[in-house]
């Protein structure tokens, strides 16, 4: 750090630069657009936060017991959509939370438990994207590249997107399906370029697993007979059976109802997992680390005892003979012998040539039992499938949210396959309908239960297309999960949806509600401002970043009354009074500058214009007329530093004086500019001070110098900073009478952080943020409103 101003001169600089990191005991609000910079809610000292205050208790719980929670716990998919929402839990994209993530899944579904791998490959898709790029890694500090490129929150967030699409490809072998995904359930910001770098991403991944699978398990390299880790296998009728068809227009009717039923399902799960996600955060999540180490060990030992005392209680001998007839015989390949069908057929304490069907569904992988309950017909009682669909149905819920990776997919798709294979049954034994095929009815069951669960509708369809190859199953996938989506949404939220929501994040949705048009911008920013001056002392400076945690801060400048007698003795003032003067621009000067330059425009009739113009130009008054119409009788500020903060003996008028804004200026900038010198003497004139190019200023990215970690001995208090170079001169910016529906999709197509509210003479009279926006503090802000009328 360089000491005083001794730094070297650069060349100029941007006046925007990127965006500051999270640090692991605070969470972090990351966006779009590059004039705007991240939010950062401490877990001490809440009452600190002013514009950017959490709103809600659960996030302060969350965020009390962060240290205490493993980020690699769960599938990872509601951090995820949270990231690429523009809200970031600490350590989310971390190497440490990959080799967790990856290590943790083999041993959870090794060991039996009701969990998927398709989710926590997801959350490890996104890691690799967000890390590779960087070409540097906090835990593997030694490894460091000079890659200048995709230095930007941007743009790590366009390689979060390829990587969780990515995953989903992999893991389903649907590049399609996880480009979808991507798009509809993870990314909040999208554009046409981000579309085909994500599908040949994807495609990339789909083609790399393809490559190494077929070549390990069936020696032919290059062969690509594997697309995915789940694959459905192929749906038809047996040769033998002339009147099965896969689904008539008759079955439509009973897809729908099972899409009602799938929506009651999910709906049910989602409540009762809620519930025990509540009771976690209260009473184990706090608790010391053994704790929860002990609540997944009895989650195992429950499991375990389950699958054992079922299929030895309730499971049923049946002949062995039935497990080889029905529609297909294949296993996830179109030529598998029967063989390969019988050795995933469990006996299980049943005498010979008889299996058991409860333990063929509990002792297989979870992707041969689906793929049993697709493709075998005949093979599992009714009442099997009852017993099986309600015990993995409260397994998997109780399973769902403990700490160990953990994913959704797999369980759901199961649990909805008995679920449509029970329907299957009951229909032909009781109706009559010997024509249905009892693997479209399981297929149905999954997607209408996972459709009830996480409520996707176009990426599921896709990916369940995708892992069939049956395209003829689209419109009645598409219906089943359509209809449970609308079912499900009509009791709660999607599960990843309520996760986020405990966590009190505010993740903004995509819409407000039309009555939020009773409000304006005023009536929902925040009037209470932390702000700096373009030329400030640097003692100011540390005080203002060590006693706030706002990542961004309006540039100001006073509206003094006695502005000429400042610029007398005071240099500081004087500089700041300079620049708010030079930043003013008026109609006369505007139009004085356009017909200077039309003078040399080749037309002798714009000359003539130009010539009237001139000649019945007035002369420019003494003093500015514009600062005539913005002198106020407040009180002016006193000077500018922390030791004469506002106190409680200020009158209103004093305290929220007014001010005009110039720009913004972000906190990395500043304590960048704080630990490289950047600042000149009040004796000297500000073109003294050291400049630094946008590369410099962004070096550090994402692990920008933190304010309390600053060495203040090597600091003069008395200097000065010129901020000016640094700043954003020209951020979004909206009208106090504006519509909440105008500020919502102005902040949430750009990706904006902090949207200064500018009144008609150019004076800032608050900040808008995410928190401000989110459905909590509209709607509280709404009943204020109904009350004043």
């Amino acid at each position: 750090m360089a000491a005083g101003c001794g730094a070297g001169s650069c060349c100029c600089c941007c006046c925007c630069g990127e965006r500051e990191s999270h640090t692991p005991e605070e969470l972090t609000i990351l966006g779009e657009t590059e004039e705007e910079d991240d939010e950062i809610l401490p877990r001490k000292d809440y009452e600190s936060l002013d514009y950017d205050r959490c709103i809600n208790e659960p996030f302060l719980e969350v965020l009390d017991s962060l240290d205490n929670r493993p980020v690699a716990a769960g599938s990872g998919i509601p951090e995820i959509k949270c990231y690429l929402n523009g809200v970031k839990v600490p350590g989310i994209v971390r190497l440490r939370t990959l080799v967790c993530k990856a290590l943790g899944v083999l041993f959870s579904v090794a060991g039996g438990l009701f969990v998927g791998k398709e989710g926590p490959m997801i959350h490890s898709g996104a890691v690799v994207g967000a890390g590779l790029p960087q070409f540097q890694s906090i835990s593997l500090k030694k490894i460091q590249f000079n890659f200048p490129y995709f230095r930007s929150d941007r743009d790590k967030r366009d390689f979060v997107s390829a990587g969780a699409a990515a995953g989903v490809a992999a893991a389903f072998g649907a590049p399609i399906g996880g480009t979808l995904f991507s798009l509809e359930e993870g990314s909040s910001f999208w554009n046409q370029g981000l579309t085909w770098k994500v599908l040949f991403c994807s495609m990339s991944a789909t083609f790399t697993l393809n490559f190494f699978r077929s070549g390990i398990q069936f020696g032919s390299w290059g062969s690509f007979q594997l697309p995915g880790l789940l694959n459905f296998g192929e749906f038809k009728c047996s040769e033998s059976d002339k009147k099965c068809h896969l689904w008539t227009a008759v079955d439509l009717g009973f897809f729908i109802l099972m899409g009602i039923l799938g929506g009651l399902l999910g709906a049910t799960f989602n409540c009762i997992n809620k519930r025990l996600a509540k009771y976690r955060m209260r009473n184990v999540l706090p608790k010391p680390k053994l704790v929860r180490v002990l609540e997944s060990l009895l989650v195992c030992l429950t499991t375990t005892l389950v699958v054992f005392v079922a299929s030895m209680v309730l499971g049923e001998c049946r002949p062995l003979s039935s497990a080889n007839h029905g529609d297909n015989s294949s296993l996830g390949q179109q030529d598998s012998s029967s063989d390969e069908v019988n050795s995933s057929i469990k006996a299980f304490f049943c005498p010979n040539n008889t299996y058991n069907d409860m333990a063929t569904l509990f002792f297989n992988p979870q992707e041969s039992a689906i793929l049993q309950l697709f493709h075998q017909e005949g093979t599992f009682s009714p009442v099997t499938l009852s017993l099986f669909f309600l015990l993995y149905f409260l397994l998997s819920c109780w399973t769902y949210g403990i700490s160990v990776p953990s994913g959704l997919f797999v369980p759901s798709l199961l649990c909805g396959a008995a679920f449509g294979r029970l329907v299957a049954n009951l229909l032909k034994s009781y109706i009559g309908l010997d024509h249905i095929y009892s693997g479209t009815f399981a297929l149905i069951g999954a997607a209408a239960f996972l459709g009830g669960v996480v409520r996707m509708t176009i990426s599921l369809t896709v990916i369940l297309i995708e892992s069939t190859n049956e395209i003829t199953y689209g419109l009645p996938i598409m219906i089943t999960l359509m209809v449970a989506k609308w079912t499900g949404d009509f009791f709660n939220k999607g599960i990843y949806d309520i996760y986020v929501n405990l966590r009190g994040v505010p993740l903004l949705e995509w819409e407000t509600k039309a009555e939020m048009d009773k409000l304006r911008a005023s009536d929902i920013m925040e009037p209470n401002l932390m702000y700096v001056y373009p030329h400030t002392r640097i003692q100011s400076l540390v005080s203002i970043l060590r006693t706030t945690v706002h990542h961004a801060f309006p540039v100001v400048t006073e509206n003094r009354a006695y502005e000429k007698e400042f610029m007398k003795w005071d240099q500081l003032i004087s500089n700041n009074i300079k620049f708010k003067k030079s930043s003013i621009l008026t109609r006369a000067s505007e139009q004085r500058k356009r017909s200077q330059s039309m003078k040399s425009y080749p037309s002798s009739e714009l000359r003539n214009v130009c010539d009237d113009h001139i000649a019945t130009e007035e002369p420019p008054e003494t003093e500015d007329m514009l600062q005539q119409m913005l002198e106020r009788r407040y009180t002016p500020y006193p000077n500018l530093y922390p030791d004469q903060s506002p106190s409680e003996e200020w009158t209103m008028e004093e305290r929220f004086r007014p001010l005009t804004f110039h720009g913004l200026i972000l906190r990395s900038q500043l304590v960048t500019l704080l630990v490289r010198g950047i600042c000149y003497s009040e004796n000297q004139s500000s073109t003294s001070q050291p400049r630094l190019s946008y590369s410099e200023l962004a070096e550090d990215y994402p692990r920008y110098p933190d304010i309390h970690d600053l060495d203040l001995t090597l600091l003069n208090p008395r200097m000065i900073v010129d901020i000016t170079p640094y700043m954003n001169p020209s951020p979004f910016t909206v009208s106090p009478n504006t519509h909440v529906s105008q500020v919502f999709n102005l902040f949430r197509t750009m990706g904006l952080r902090h949207l200064p509210v500018v009144n008609a003479v150019g004076e800032i009279v608050g900040v808008i943020t995410r928190h401000n926006l989110t459905h909590e503090f509209l709607q509280a802000r709404l009943r204020q409103h109904y009350q004043t009328i």
